[in-house]
């Protein structure tokens, strides 16, 4: 891979100039009696040098940064450089840098940083303000070094130290509770450190956020319910270049349907009944940042011919006006739904769908990461028992084996939830989970009784087939199902789905003649 040279203009600042180290472009005398910009100095430096601006965009990165990498100057400027900071590391990097240019207070961090063949080295990196007369911050300027063989070193002397196996079990404990502490530090507005977990599926998806978060196309996210989805949209969010703008979360079946429209692009005043003043929509408000459409299988048809025209021309109008409105925002969106199999049934427009799915993104369900539910257990053991005030210094090894057995059909939530119940009625310093509450099959079933949510779900499930039996399998129309029942086709699909209905066996067949 070729990188920019010295005298190239690839290793100059996003202006286009040389960039002014210490505060002023520098030239030096060389030997000869001519002059040697202090650019060219850096450049040539085996330490690894990057400037940046008062809000923390790095404009500058020296050629040793480039040849570390392996990258061009335009794949690491701004913001994009996170993207080479190791998943585990990257969210507590940017909590400190991020206080960093808050406080204007000298920064320093360790972190794993991807070198050009791949593999994460251990990086020192440093950074400093610079200030003008006023004492306001007018540059950064950052240099960094490679720790990889003193942490070796240190990771060797700890065990070296241990003179027995109780020693190193201590050691195995101390090492435990300052991991914990670790991930409590990270910023949880980011929530990137919330994904724990080492497990293959996990690793495989985390590596793929990596290679789509510096760039700004859209993401569909898809998965069960329950496996954290806004986590992975916040975290494509804070690893890209947008990360200091707003990242605004809609969920799209939880705002009524007529509504919708109004919520994401905003009305003016007088638009409709109830719209006393004007408001700005979701996309405004994301404007120059990221918005994630959570449940996007539950939009209306017409908000999706709306939020088509959003990704194909970045404008949209605001209800009751027609002055459009131009928006720089990412989407990401994200559905338990099989959208494939909604276009297929018309409920769900084609054109839109291949417009969200330029870079699927599939969030593994918790039976398919069992390694990872010791450390899940361990994190949230800790922030419950913090909250609740409570010691709790072991898990039950029956209880393990029994989280790490069970299938978790409502993923890491209900994962989340069980933990959370079981500190507040933990009464020693030994974790343990009731059995009964992890049954493989609802209570009622058990018990061969129906109670009020499965009988209105009978009763609900009888009336849709009734409606498809006189349609002849038809959803939509004015002789379909939803036009008999009163409700939106997209609610009807969602209800047909979510009820094992297979509407097909309604459909009317042809009768085959008998030849004569």
């Amino acid at each position: 891979m070729s990188h920019a040279g010295v005298n190239s203009p690839g290793c100059r600042s996003s202006t286009g100039v040389a960039p002014s180290w210490l505060g002023q472009p520098l030239r030096i005398e060389n030997d000869k009696g001519g002059e040697t910009s202090f650019r060219e100095i850096v450049d040539s430096s085996p330490a690894l040098i990057h400037t940046g601006r008062p809000d923390g965009y790095l404009d500058f990165f020296n050629r040793t940064w480039l040849d570390f990498t392996g990258q061009p100057l335009e794949s690491l400027l701004g913001w994009k450089w996170t993207s080479y900071v190791h998943p585990e590391d990257v969210g507590a990097f940017l909590q400190k840098w991020r206080t960093s240019l808050a406080t204007g207070a000298p920064f320093e961090e360790m972190a794993r940083i991807r070198r050009a063949d791949g593999e994460y080295r251990w990086m020192l990196l440093h950074h400093l303000v610079l200030r003008d007369g006023e004492g306001r911050i007018i540059k950064w300027n950052g240099s960094s070094i490679e720790i990889q063989h003193r942490k070796q070193v240190d990771e060797r002397l700890r065990w070296i130290t241990c003179t027995d196996i109780e020693d190193r079990k201590r050691v195995e404990e101390r090492l435990q509770q300052e991991n914990v502490a670790l991930r409590e530090e990270i910023d949880k507005a980011s929530m990137f450190e919330e994904i724990v977990g080492t497990s293959p599926a996990l690793q495989t998806m985390l590596s793929r956020i990596s290679k789509v978060a510096p760039s700004d196309s859209t993401v569909l996210i898809t998965g069960e319910t329950g496996t954290g989805k806004e986590l992975v949209a916040r975290a494509i969010h804070r690893r890209s270049h947008r990360a200091s703008r707003p990242f605004v979360s809609v969920n799209c079946a939880t705002i009524p349907r007529d509504l919708i429209a109004a919520e994401l692009f905003g009305h003016e005043k007088g638009a409709f009944t109830g719209a006393m003043q004007r408001r700005v929509g979701r996309f405004e408000l994301a404007d120059g940042g990221t918005i994630f459409l959570d449940e996007i299988g539950e939009l209306l048809p017409d908000t999706q011919v709306a939020l088509l025209r959003v990704l194909q021309e970045r404008e949209f109008e605001r209800i009751g006006s027609s002055r459009p409105i131009h928006v720089d925002v990412r989407v990401t969106a994200a559905t338990n739904r099989n959208l494939e199999a909604a276009v297929a049934s018309e409920a769900f427009r084609q054109d839109l769908y291949y417009r969200l799915n330029v870079f699927p993104l599939e969030v593994p369900p918790l039976r398919e990461r069992r390694e990872d539910i010791p450390l899940l257990v361990e994190y949230f053991i800790d922030r419950y028992a913090r909250k609740a005030g409570k010691n709790i210094r072991a898990v039950d090894k029956k209880t393990l084996q029994l989280l790490q057995a069970y299938p978790w059909p409502g993923n890491i939530r209900e994962l989340q939830n069980v933990i959370e119940r079981s500190v507040i009625v933990c009464e020693t310093e030994t974790f343990a989970v009731d059995e009964s509450w992890l049954s493989h099959q609802p209570r009622a079933r058990r018990s061969g009784r129906l109670y009020l949510p499965q009988k209105l779900a009978a009763t609900e499930k009888e009336i849709i087939e009734e409606a498809l039996r006189e349609s002849q399998g038809r959803v939509f129309g004015p002789s379909g199902a939803s036009a008999k029942l009163g409700i939106a086709r997209s609610t009807l699909e969602s209800k047909i789905q979510s009820l094992n209905i297979n509407k097909k066996r309604f459909k009317t067949r042809p009768e085959s003649k008998t030849p004569l």
